[in-house]
């Protein structure tokens, strides 16, 4: 059976519209980001490491998936907001602007460890003060990279998107569907 590395509901419901049987496992990881590292860099090294936690985890014997993704805007990775502060410090930085969200998935058997990465644009329209309290207030952005959650109400505030919206919510199906085919797992 399939095991995925995370404990995100977001992931386990995208990984559902696979229809591949897997269940959940929590990994706890340093999430830092490296001196000097490069985003990319960043994501694939932590979804890499998510499926290597889990496969020891495991006992080496079931399939492992992990995944991460960060918001990336001007070459930075803006991670969860740490309090409101560095969430309208954040959004300010997304409001009418383009920006990136990297998502590396990886997937480690006894064949090994394979990954890919997806890189999506996003694009915000001008989001007001009065929206961004809203927005706070309403608790979302509190857990999420980049301070909000395309699948839910910051929704609104996307005026375009280019690439793929499941690896913006944070596991990428198209190439997830391709690690797995060519595991023969689907």
């Amino acid at each position: 059976m399939l095991i995925l590395a995370s404990a995100s509901p977001r992931r386990a419901e995208l990984l559902t519209q696979l229809q591949v049987p897997f269940k959940q496992i929590s990994i706890d990881l340093d999430e830092s980001v490296r001196s000097g590292e490069e985003p990319r860099d960043y994501v694939v090294r932590l979804a890499r490491a998510k499926a290597e936690a889990g496969w020891r985890q495991a006992g080496h014997v079931d399939p492992v998936l992990g995944s991460d993704t960060a918001v990336v805007c001007q070459n930075k990775i803006l991670g969860k907001p740490q309090d409101q502060a560095d969430f309208k410090r954040m959004f300010a930085l997304l409001s009418g602007a383009h920006h990136q969200v990297m998502t590396a998935v990886a997937l480690r058997s006894d064949r090994g460890l394979q990954h890919r990465l997806v890189l999506t644009d996003v694009s915000f329209k001008v989001v007001t003060p009065e929206e961004m309290e809203w927005y706070w207030q309403s608790g979302e952005p509190q857990d999420k990279a980049g301070g909000y959650g395309i699948q839910g109400l910051a929704g609104r505030f996307v005026t375009r998107i280019q690439g793929s919206y499941s690896a913006v919510v944070g596991l990428p199906l198209y190439e997830t569907a391709e690690l797995l085919k060519e595991q023969h797992l689907l």
